[in-house]
């Protein structure tokens, strides 16, 4: 079940670079954002009605619902987003693989727990990989303030995004099901993201074309209510510091879409690079096979505990 969470989030969001590059236009930024978020929360809502898998949740946990839905479905989109429109996506998506760094800090720090050895390892392993693949881009960014703002920006919607891994822990360590707090976090998203709109004065239009509406669709649904649900149920299982590990192996699905529909060519850096990543997905998640059950002495601990 790991294998398909990890591949399913692999997947949906290394599509999603390729869609959210299909909503620029006349769209505010921050509004395209929020009818990502009203359509996957209301398809999730619908969804959990109809299967009778909606449940009471109680009061005091939309404190952690609503920081779920800043840190997960709004500000590091908004973040993230921004910073696309200071530096070349690529860029931006080498920047966000840092999010395995991140978590494993953030794990240290918060919850006392220090990342293992093969974490780290594969993790390095796996960030030098993404720069060698988009080593062409991180050669054309200038030493300029905009450039220095969008690396801001990216790092910033990276460490909201890390955040909200922990978070998410926390708004279902009560025994609230997975399902339920996100539909709820969703919703508290939408909540700051339509304040921010407010606030800012921005249009809440959409533009009526098949590209923009399809694109739409997709990040709502296969990269918000699936890709989310996925990833965030290997948190669960996992750890939030190798759950993130997807978010390395994502811009490979990406730079293919980009291969096929926008002319990517690939050098000998990014060719070199590829190995790289995918040497730190078996660091990580490889496990050497057990030799069988050992023989215990009757009486013994272990074979005391086997039996409890």
């Amino acid at each position: 079940m790991t294998a398909i969470l990890f591949a399913a989030v692999v997947v949906a969001w290394g599509f999603t670079w390729f869609a959210i590059k299909m909503q620029f236009g006349p769209v505010p930024t921050e509004v395209s954002i929020l009818w990502r978020f009203v359509l996957a929360a209301a398809v999730l809502w619908i969804g959990l009605a109809a299967t009778g898998r909606l449940r009471r949740v109680r009061l005091r946990q939309h404190g952690w619902f609503a920081a779920m839905g800043l840190c997960l479905f709004g500000l590091n989109f908004v973040l993230i987003y921004n910073a696309s429109g200071h530096i070349a996506s690529g860029v931006v998506s080498v920047v966000f693989t840092l999010s395995t760094i991140f978590n494993a800090l953030n794990q240290w720090l918060f919850l006392r727990k220090a990342p293992t050895l093969r974490t780290i390892a594969g993790s390095a392993l796996g960030i030098a990989g993404m720069a060698l693949l988009f080593g062409e881009a991180f050669a054309k960014v200038d030493a300029t303030g905009a450039t220095a703002l969008g690396i801001g920006l990216a790092l910033a919607g990276t460490y909201v995004f890390s955040l909200g891994n922990l978070v998410s822990m926390r708004a279902t360590g009560d025994g609230t099901d997975l399902p339920n707090a996100i539909v709820r976090g969703m919703s508290w998203g939408v909540v700051f993201l339509g304040a921010l709109a407010v606030v800012r004065g921005l249009p809440l239009v959409i533009e009526p074309t098949p590209r923009y509406l399809l694109s739409l669709l997709y990040l709502a649904v296969p990269g918000s209510v699936l890709g989310f649900f996925a990833y965030l149920s290997l948190v669960a299982r996992i750890g939030a510091d190798r759950a993130a590990y997807a978010t390395v192996l994502f811009p490979v699905i990406a730079l293919a879409v980009s291969t096929l529909f926008e002319g990517y060519a690939w050098t000998p850096w990014a060719l070199g690079g590829l190995p790289l990543v995918l040497l730190g997905n078996l660091a990580i998640f490889y496990r050497r096979p057990s030799s069988g059950p050992r023989r215990l002495r009757p009486g013994s601990g272990a074979a005391m505990a086997e039996g409890d």
